[in-house]
């Protein structure tokens, strides 16, 4: 299974970036991980690219939103990515705010399964059942 990530826009957290990478691969995915300060279209082409089954957006510095609002516009674009799973996590808003808001805001935006706060393993748990639930391997 083949996975695009990579942390978007302005954001420079290195180091989840390096976990998500890392954790990714000890679950057998075949990572094509784009780093840091990466703008949405750059994702999309990696995973038009790659051929990639899953595209996983991280943010950490809460600006993730301004970037995700993009997502319905550029899935349009991008024809060749209808089966895509979209799957963002971190922190996602700047300042607080209600989850279950945040997750839906997020889902609205056309993201098939948002962690916002939600640890690694946890969120990609998710991800692990989510595949299963539409048959994806």
């Amino acid at each position: 299974m083949k996975v695009v990530t990579g942390v978007v826009g302005n954001d420079i957290h290195v180091v989840a970036n390096r976990l998500i990478d890392l954790s990714l691969r000890a679950r057998g995915y075949d990572v094509f991980n784009l780093g840091v300060n990466t703008h949405l279209e750059e994702f999309f082409d990696a995973v038009v690219e790659t051929g990639a089954e899953v595209l996983m957006i991280s943010s950490l510095n809460g600006e993730a939103e301004g970037w995700g609002r993009e997502v319905k516009l550029l899935k349009a674009r991008y024809k060749t990515i209808d089966d895509l799973i979209m799957m963002i996590g971190g922190n996602l808003v700047v300042g607080s705010g209600n989850s279950e808001e945040i997750v839906a805001r997020y889902e609205n935006y056309g993201f098939d399964l948002v962690c916002h706060q939600v640890d690694l393993n946890t969120g990609l748990d998710l991800l692990q059942a989510l595949l299963k639930e539409r048959n994806i391997t």
